[in-house]
Parts: C-alpha cells; structure tokens; sequence
C-alpha cells in the first residue's frame, strides 16, 4: 500500500503527465500508466518499494540484468573521460566494437564486412534500406506478415502493420508482405511435419511466371531489392519457424537477386543462445541490423554489418547517411564493454541452459491450464505464451490484458513477499506473452515466475 507522501508524489505526476505530454512518443496500456521508480537485476520498484519481476526487459533491451555494474561502470568511466566527440572524429571505442562484430560476423559466415553504426533501430533500418536502393537500384522490398522494423516513415513502410501507416498517407514504396511460417495458426490450415514447407513454395511460385508481379523472365529480373526478416518474430508473437524454412527462402532470393536483410534488433546478442537468431537456422545474410542489448539500454546505439560489397567506401561514401548522435562515445563505450563480456562468459549455453528451465515450467503451466495456455515455444530465452479462451486455440485478448493489468497492480504474493510481475503483450491477435527475461535470471526467480503466473491465470480465467 502507498504511504501518504508516494500517492501524493504519483497523483501529481500523473495529473502533469496528463496535461503536458505528448502520447504519441509512448503507449498507455493502462490507465493511469505505471510509475516505477528504481531497478536492479531482474526487477523494477514502483514508489512503495514493491519488486515487480520483469519478463520483458525493456522488448531485450536490457538483456544483461538492470543497473548491471560492469556496464555501468564503463559508461561512468566514459563518462569522465571523453563524454562527447562530433561523429565525424573517431574514437577508440567506436573502431575496437566496429571491429569486433565484424570479426564475429567472418567467423560465423566466412564472409568479410563492415559496421555502420547509428541511434535506434529504426535508424539504422533507415541506413540498411540505404544501402539495399543504392546497391541494387531497386526501392521495392519483401517482408513479412508479423513483422517489425520500427516505425519511422520508412521502417513503417516494411512493417506489416497499417495502423503504423494509415494517418500519414500514401507510402509508395510499402512492402511486398509475406506470410511468415506461423505453423500453430498456419494459413494455409496445413501440418507442419507433413506440409513440405508449403508456405515457402507458394512464394517461390511468384516468380514462375510474369503475370504474378514480381519478376521478369526475359530479363531475369525482380523489381524488389531485398527481403526483411526477422528470424524469430519479436513483436508478431515471438513465433519460431521450421529449421529448414530460411534456407529454403533464401534459395529462392538468392536465386532471383533479392538480398537478404536480417533485423536481429530485438533477438541479437545471444537472446536465442546464439549471438545472431539467424545462426540456428543455417543460413548467411547480407546484411544485418542489431540495437537494443548491445548497450543494455544505457545509452542509444544501433548498427549494423553489410557485406564488403555493399559498404565499401567506394560504394558506400561518407555522408551517404548521417545522424549526430551516431556511434555516441557513450553507447559506444558500452556497447565494446559489452562485446568483451560476452566474449568472457559462455551467454550461449547460459542462455540455453536457463531457457530449457523455463519452457519446462511454462509447459508445466500450460499443463495446470490447458484451455487457456494454447501453446507455448521457445528458443533460448525468447519464450512465448499463446493465450486462449479456454478450448486451447481460440485467441482470447480480453483474458490476456486482464492478466498484463493484474500483474502490474503487485498485489500478488509468494514466500510471503508482495511482488508485481512484467509481461509483455504481443502477437497477430494480441493474445500472446513474450517473455524475454534477464540473463541474470535465477532458477529461484524463474521458479518465482511460475508461481506468478499460475496465480495470474487462476485469478484472471473465470
């Protein structure tokens, strides 16, 4: 319960917050929206003191646990040191984390890169889009159904969702959207272990011919550039697709000139046990977009590697984009602190071992509840939970935002200490919890997890 002085202290925010702030930079998914006031680990504190275990971290952002010390210490190190320097001047940090990523990129594709460096993920989107119209003439893109890029003019233009369209006009360069291989709600109503990868040939079977609009037999041409992926849909579900399902599209792109553009934003940086999510499935992009944990969310700083032949400097100049916050020394320092750290401890089998652990509780869970849990997956410690209403497939909303609200009230208990619990709501229907813990995680605070969730689904069900 709040004491006197924090309700006063949150009443007053919230009515200022109210009047002057714009909405449009943030979403309320509650009303009045969430005031937390520290963090550390797994956990954010609201004004009372209450923890509320964090399940999302920040959509992976802060991947590496809250306030973790060896990052902060970095960026306070930097921070005396050299905390400002224009982006057209190099610094250390910059040339040494450039370096590292795209010596990593070598050693997993055998193929020879360079990074490119800018604010946020939809910036750097921005840059790749760039750089795919520079390298191939073409301003046409695929993209997939489900998918996320971000939601400035031109990232909004390759993700699926027309609500991020609709009030600014007509985007004549919008993607070509493809459906993304959703097997527990698959379009075409087919079984994966019998459907030969179904969704995968009806794209392919868009170039068999002229007449399907996408390709030109006589002159052995596309008019789309690139195709953007995501190799676990982050904001569509955390949907996780056949092993085999990526080798076979980038055959068919490979075949007809389409490169490919993997957004690793959200799954980069071991979140799927792996450094890139599109290690698991076999294949080498050609270019591909990181943010969010490279950093841990202390200081903005997004990037990208493209192949040699698509940012060489003959190819790619200098001024052929630019931000001023760019390659920041701040998120820099971080983000070469960060690479160190990852290279140091083995993230891989930490994040496989802990993400083995918590699909077992979840399936345990969806044991306990099995009308309303349809499915849960995962990869690494990207997990999700299909919310239902109570047959175990139908998409059940209002079940899903009851328990996102309830969790965020930290009103339930365990051990006989009050806790909230952060959930993050995602999905084609809105129904599906994406559950991107801390590395840092314990098995305890795993174990704690379920416990908030069965008490969440209990509650909320009926």
């Amino acid at each position: 319960m709040k004491i006197p002085e924090t309700a006063n202290r949150t009443a007053e925010l919230l009515a200022t917050e109210k009047q002057y702030c714009s909405h449009g930079d943030t979403v309320h998914y509650l009303e009045p929206p969430k005031i937390f006031t520290s963090c550390e680990g797994s956990y954010l504190y609201d004004e009372a003191g209450t923890p509320y275990l964090d399940l999302q971290m920040w959509y992976s952002a802060a991947s590496f646990g809250y306030k973790n010390q060896r990052l902060n210490e970095a960026l306070k190190r930097q921070l005396d040191r050299l905390p400002q320097l224009a982006c057209q001047y190099l610094h250390a940090e910059k040339v040494e984390a450039a370096a590292r990523i795209a010596r990593y990129c070598e050693e997993r594709f055998g193929v020879q890169g360079r990074v490119h460096f800018n604010v946020g993920g939809s910036q750097a989107i921005e840059d790749s889009l760039k750089i795919v119209r520079n390298f191939t003439g073409k301003n046409l893109m695929f993209a997939f159904m489900g998918g996320y890029h971000g939601r400035t003019l031109g990232a909004s233009a390759i993700t699926s969702s027309y609500r991020y369209r609709r009030r600014y006009g007509h985007f004549g360069d919008r993607g070509q959207f493809v459906f993304y291989p959703y097997c527990y709600r698959c379009i075409y109503e087919k079984e994966p272990e019998t459907c030969g990868i179904y969704c995968q040939q009806e794209f392919a079977k868009l170039f068999d011919n002229e007449y399907y609009g996408v390709w030109d037999p006589k002159a052995e041409v596309s008019e789309f550039g690139a195709f953007y992926i995501e190799a676990v849909q982050g904001t569509g579900g955390y949907v996780i697709p056949p092993r085999e399902y990526f080798k076979r599209l980038k055959e068919t792109c490979d075949k007809r000139h389409i490169l490919i553009v993997d957004d690793e934003i959200q799954m980069g940086f071991y979140r799927t046990g792996k450094l890139w999510a599109i290690e698991n499935y076999g294949i080498t992009p050609d270019i591909i977009v990181f943010g969010k944990a490279l950093t841990n969310g202390l200081n903005p700083l997004s990037g990208l590697w493209a192949r040699e032949e698509l940012l060489a400097p003959e190819i790619f100049p200098p001024g052929s984009t630019h931000s001023t916050f760019s390659s920041n020394t701040l998120g820099t320092a971080v983000a070469l602190e960060t690479l160190k750290m990852m290279e140091e401890e083995d993230y891989g089998r930490q994040v496989n071992e802990k993400g083995a652990w918590f699909l077992e509780g979840l399936r345990e869970l969806q044991r306990r509840h099995p009308g309303e849990i349809g499915q849960v997956d995962g990869l690494g410690l990207a997990l999700r939970i299909e919310v239902c209403a109570g047959d175990g497939f139908t998409p059940d909303r209002a079940l899903t935002d009851r328990i996102f609200a309830e969790g965020l009230k930290g009103e339930l208990e365990s051990h006989g200490r009050r806790y909230g619990l952060v959930l993050d709501v995602g999905g084609y229907y809105k129904n599906v919890f994406t559950v991107a813990p801390s590395f840092t995680i314990t098995r305890e605070e795993i174990s704690l997890a379920i416990d908030l969730l069965d008490q969440l689904f209990r509650a909320c069900k009926h």
